[in-house]
């Protein structure tokens, strides 16, 4: 199935019923809804935007089992059994990919090729080693020492070899997916904003517009729940993440998934086109709303890149991307906590989110369906993990200090010296407001009060947009919330 451009779904324009409601249409939200239709099934997919316009549009669409969590890590985390699981689900995804492109008929530039994770100068391969032992621990006998990744340019030293991952394109493969859903008698409704999740028999999804979707289940899956007030928030923090395409000769870099182990670690990919590659490089994480330095962090993406591939030829895209990171390392899917039992989430995508939300897609579908499902418990929302207590804490301590911002005087007087493209933050009275004005020159003005818990939120200028440094919430220049978990705009 050919996908040139990406197919408009209408607007929902009265009440419905289905045996599911998918909240979100993003790779968990499209795959879950995809492999319950198969099943026979009746689904419908809401989404608040046009359809693939959320995170999974800025993935860099690393199909991997190498996770960046590490699997030493992991199994200190979840036990050798846990890391063991990790390993089967993510390579399960890829599998799981594969089958779908393949019945569907799907051209999205899919391959397989090698992985490969290396150390930076001055960082010793020892971790490499660990890595090695855990991993084969894990299962992934085929995971290899060599002396270097296949990079002519790029003497890496010693790194890991992890083959049979995967790429590809995935608004294409999405964008397919979604008209093959549509085949198995899908519905999917976009411009159709959800402002509340109610669980029971039946469910309740109710639209900014009035109606009303009514289901058996309801699955959200919206890169972060906007149903959960508190709990699954305390166990996960927004990350900003950013990424560079660079255009390079065709064929002067070998294919493959490139990653190094610093924290933040860069991550590197090729996609080819008839004219040239394109060499896709991310990095330079930071928590969302805690830094307005995306400039300065995309010049150094370009510095590390330009040191290593001296064939780049030009910058032609930049873009940054939403990332969840769970405190233990694995996504969080499953039943909904402290909610009615026919609710689930999926999110906690941990920089893995396209085998995440395939994951996901499995194993929701599962449960609906009654099957039981060996990831269930080591991807469990409820689940508590012993040894993550202590970022658990520094997380939450970290969001505790944002709220100190709600006291401070701001950081501006007169709102005539905000230069177009920018914002800030200004208090009048006992109020802080927020105000931005566009490249055209317009002003606008709301309460800087996230509607989620209350945080301040802050300016980010390279994306336009209102970030809250606690949760990771986003709105647009004119207040219009773009990520949850706020599920309401910012307050005229």
């Amino acid at each position: 199935m050919a996908t040139s451009s990406l197919p408009i779904f209408p607007k929902i324009l009265g009440n419905e019923s289905a045996e599911v409601c998918v909240i979100g249409a993003g790779i968990a939200g499209l795959t879950t809804a995809y492999l319950l239709a198969r099943l026979g099934i009746s689904v419908i997919v809401l989404d608040d935007g046009p359809i693939l316009s959320g995170e999974t549009e800025r993935t860099t669409a690393h199909l991997t089992y190498a996770l960046d969590d590490r699997y030493f890590e992991l199994e200190r985390l979840h036990g050798e059994k846990g890391a063991r699981l990790a390993a089967e689900s993510h390579s399960a995804a890829i599998d799981a990919i594969e089958e779908i492109i393949t019945t569907e008929n799907i051209l999205c530039d899919f391959e397989r090729l090698d992985g490969y994770l290396f150390t930076p100068p001055g960082e010793s391969p020892q971790i490499l080693e660990r890595e090695l032992i855990a991993a084969h621990r894990a299962g992934l006998s085929a995971v290899e020492r060599v002396s270097r990744v296949p990079i002519p340019s790029f003497d890496t030293g010693p790194a890991l070899r992890f083959p049979r991952q995967a790429q590809f394109h995935p608004l294409k493969y999405l964008a397919a997916l979604a008209q093959a859903f549509l085949k198995y008698k899908g519905r999917i409704y976009t411009e159709t904003h959800v402002t509340a999740v109610e669980g029971g028999e039946p469910a309740r999804i109710e639209t900014q517009g009035g109606h009303i979707v009514s289901a058996g289940a309801v699955v959200v899956a919206t890169n972060t729940p906007v149903n959960d007030r508190m709990l699954i928030h305390t166990k996960q923090a927004a990350y900003r993440t950013y990424v560079i395409g660079a255009t390079i000769p065709r064929g002067s870099i070998p294919k493959g998934l490139y990653w190094d182990t610093p924290d933040p670690y860069h991550y590197v990919r090729l996609q080819s086109s008839e004219q040239s590659d394109l060499l896709i490089i991310g990095g330079e994480d930071h928590k969302t709303g805690q830094a307005d330095d995306g400039q300065a962090r995309y010049l150094r993406l370009e510095e590390w890149a330009r040191a290593r591939f001296p064939m780049i030829e030009s910058i032609a895209y930049r873009w940054s991307g939403q990332v969840m990171e769970p405190v233990d390392g694995l996504a969080f899917i499953g039943r909904n906590p402290l909610d009615k039992k026919n609710v689930y989430i999926v999110t906690g995508d941990s920089g893995n989110g396209m085998t995440h939300g395939t994951i996901a897609g499995i194993l929701i579908s599962d449960l609906i369906a009654g099957r039981e499902n060996a990831w269930a418990e080591l991807y469990d929302p409820a689940r508590k993990t012993l040894g993550a207590v202590k970022d658990f804490a520094q997380e939450n301590l970290n969001v505790a200090a944002q709220y100190v911002e709600k006291i401070t005087a701001g950081r501006g007087q007169d709102p005539a010296a905000i230069l177009p493209g920018t914002g800030t933050v200004f208090r009048h009275g006992l109020r802080k407001d927020a105000l931005c004005r566009d490249e055209d020159g317009r002003l606008y003005e709301f309460s800087a009060v996230c509607p989620h818990l209350g945080c301040i939120v802050a300016w980010n200028t390279m994306e336009q947009t209102w970030d809250c440094p606690c949760h990771g919430s986003r709105f647009d220049k004119d207040g219009t919330v773009l990520n949850g978990p706020a599920i309401s705009n910012l307050a005229h």
